[in-house]
């Protein structure tokens, strides 16, 4: 047998040679968390197509925050599960100063300073269609112009509350720009935009929709949101958002869509974010109940192949698994 000069599996011989040499780790500050709020008081309800996952009142999330903070997760991504009483065609609640979302925010704020708190803007969990922006009456078209002025006036309730990050994850076209500009006119300048850049039409979703009852009565959302097919489309929303003056941006879903993760991370200088989003979480957790796999092998395999492709934070709902995990 001839000398073999090179062998890759020198460097996989151990343990120890695996961990020296491997090239991408996952760390808790990479995580953010996101987390299901709803009105009242004393309300913990596990979503039963998320598995571990709760819709909380305002004075039972205080204690998951705790918790989190204590695993060293940092930020969390807050989305409200409005009641229908209070829905319209015109999303009206959320420009409520006093509707338990806005309130929640600056109760966090004042009780866990150190935790980030990303805020949601669209006008879907507001919405009595259950879509993103306003519904014209007539056409059954989703009004660009008219949501965004919407939109904005959410956003600085938001950021005003003591929102750390903003997340408009509506898809309208132009929002970034509208909204960066509102918030340094506000004197709101160190509020920081994470945009939606790349949130494709996915029918990986469901799970959250039924954690926020916020599907659409009609129709679906590929006018705004974008073709799963496409990649040259989401570097062009990449570039505007850029242009707009968005901070950070995202990609939505994660694990069907790594490639263009990887695409953004080549094509820009800012923090890449990921959504590692419901239909995924389940997935795993599904499969996982079934004896099929093995959860937080598979937990932390998929959360490393996001970092691999060039994310620098992932927004999963297997954050504070994977901090655990991570803590030993």
């Amino acid at each position: 047998m001839p000398t073999m000069l090179n062998r890759p599996r020198r460097l996989r011989v151990n343990p120890s040679l695996r961990e020296l040499c491997q090239e991408n780790q996952i760390q808790t500050c990479d995580l953010i968390a996101p987390l299901f709020l709803v009105d009242g008081k004393k309300v913990q309800q596990e979503i039963s197509s998320m598995p571990g996952q709760y819709r909380f009142s305002s004075d039972m999330l205080m204690p998951e925050i705790d918790s989190l903070l204590g695993l060293g997760v940092k930020a969390i991504s807050l989305f409200p599960a409005v009641e229908d009483k209070f829905k319209d065609s015109k999303g009206s609640y959320c420009l409520n100063q006093e509707n338990f979302y806005l309130q929640t925010i600056s109760k966090i704020k004042q009780q866990y300073p150190e935790m980030l708190v990303m805020a949601d803007v669209a006008l879907d969990p507001y919405s009595s269609d259950g879509h993103d922006g306003i519904v014209d009456a007539k056409s059954g078209e989703i009004l660009n112009d008219e949501s965004i002025e919407l939109l904005v006036k959410m956003a600085l309730l938001e950021a005003q509350a003591g929102a750390d990050i903003l997340g408009p994850s509506d898809m309208m076209d132009g929002r970034i720009g509208l909204i960066r500009q509102a918030l340094e006119s506000e004197g709101l300048k160190n509020t920081l935009i994470m945009s939606y850049s790349a949130k494709y039409a996915s029918s990986f979703y469901g799970p959250f929709r039924d954690a926020l009852d916020s599907a659409p009565k009609k129709g679906d959302k590929k006018s705004y949101q974008m073709n799963p097919a496409n990649i040259s489309e989401a570097l062009k929303e990449l570039e505007l958002d850029l242009e707009e003056g968005a901070d950070i941006v995202m990609v939505k879903p994660g694990l069907p869509y790594l490639d263009v993760v990887q695409a953004f991370k080549q094509n820009c200088h800012l923090p890449v974010a990921v959504y590692n989003v419901s239909g995924e979480y389940a997935m795993i957790k599904a499969a996982a109940q079934k004896g099929w796999l093995d959860e937080q092998k598979s937990m932390a395999e998929m959360l490393l192949c996001f970092k691999r492709a060039g994310a620098d934070l992932i927004l999963t709902y297997f954050a504070k698994d994977m901090a655990k995990l991570l803590r030993g």
